[in-house]
């Protein structure tokens, strides 16, 4: 069996130097934050916007208090934008009851489920529980030679994680634990070519043994993800300034702000029927090719129209060189796709060059 007391020491020599480690020893704001920024996220993309968001929301209260269009318009280019949203609803119902000290208490808030439970209620908390995420996953099922598939492998790899707390070393220090782990599927145990000389569990290691480890565990062929439509309208005043509606709070980038435009679906949009979805009467002029956005779930790609007019009443008017900074990666490429065509004659060249 791997030894827990042999992974903590070489956590302790070898721990990684993170944001949401400094500071936030037993701060299960800070470590909640963490988890959910970090989720189907690089750790190089959240460090700054994690330090970003704690000085715009630096706790529960200010984050609960905050209207929603400031939660997203700070959670923007994040992505999965479902996790700001239950980040936000989440907080309102900490704010008036406090944190559960255990994973089943942390389950029942909106967004948290049995991963991010297992994490803050070990890190923050010190439960006698493992959080098995992707890194944890991937340990775990080379430890044992779990040539099961996944997802079908998860309950053994679950099981065997939970084992580790059997070990007094993991249940003096279940959050150093959890995060050494963390931090030896980061770095050593990695999906390609892991460091295997470099590993303290080397010995107990069924998949090195055997020499399979860089072939566990075995994940199932991914299917394309299916292609959507949509078709947007970029509308800029006298000022240039761009008019964005805020999109339903229900579906695809629900609640975030974004250029008005037509429902999603499997079929392309023809131009009549694009715009009758036009936010307002204009000289709609269609932009030369289309926008693409991947999502793990969706493909999404986009046509785009524009035309020069006043801001309609139910939309807002925001100056386009502010606009990408607020506008979610998927909106942020019809602004790529507006700036690659002639700009508008009222929309400088160097203003549309110097847009964030």
């Amino acid at each position: 069996m791997a030894d827990a007391a042999l992974l903590l020491e070489w956590y302790d020599r070898h721990r990684r130097v993170l944001p949401w480690r400094d500071g936030a020893a037993g701060d299960p704001y800070r470590i909640w934050l963490s988890e959910v920024m970090l989720q189907q996220t690089t750790v190089a993309a959240v460090g700054p916007r994690y330090d970003r968001f704690l000085r715009r929301f630096p706790g529960v209260a200010a984050l609960a208090a905050a209207p929603w269009e400031e939660v997203a318009a700070e959670w923007a280019g994040l992505g999965y934008y479902a996790r700001a949203r239950n980040l936000h609803a989440a907080a309102k119902a900490l704010a008036a009851g406090g944190f559960p000290r255990t994973a089943e208490g942390l389950r029942a808030l909106p967004g948290i489920g049995p991963y991010t439970a297992a994490a803050v209620a070990a890190i923050a908390f010190g439960e006698a529980v493992v959080p098995v995420d992707g890194n944890v996953e991937r340990v775990v099922a080379r430890l044992h030679a779990i040539a099961t598939p996944l997802p079908r492998a998860r309950a053994a790899i679950a099981r065997h994680a939970a084992a580790f707390m059997a070990q007094p070393a993991a249940r003096a220090r279940p959050g150093d634990f959890a995060q050494a782990l963390f931090d030896l599927g980061a770095t050593v145990c990695t999906p390609r070519r892991p460091a295997c000389a470099l590993c303290p569990w080397r010995g107990p290691c069924a998949a090195q043994a055997q020499g399979i480890q860089d072939a566990l565990p075995v994940k199932p062929a991914k299917a394309a993800a299916p292609v959507v439509h949509g078709a947007h309208f970029a509308l800029l005043d006298a000022q240039g300034r761009l008019a964005l509606e805020r999109r339903p709070e229900s579906g695809l980038l629900g609640g975030m702000p974004g250029l008005p435009g037509t429902p999603w679906r499997a079929a392309p949009w023809p131009d009549a029927e694009a715009l009758a979805h036009a936010p307002a009467p204009a000289a709609w002029t269609r932009v030369p090719g289309e926008a693409r956005h991947l999502f793990t779930h969706r493909d999404l790609r986009m046509a785009l129209w524009r035309a020069e007019g006043p801001c309609p009443p139910g939309l807002e008017a925001v100056p386009l060189a502010e606009a990408a900074a607020i506008l979610p990666g998927a909106m942020r490429r019809l602004l790529e796709l507006l700036h690659e065509a002639a700009p508008p004659r009222r929309i400088s060249p160097k203003r549309t060059e110097e847009a964030p």
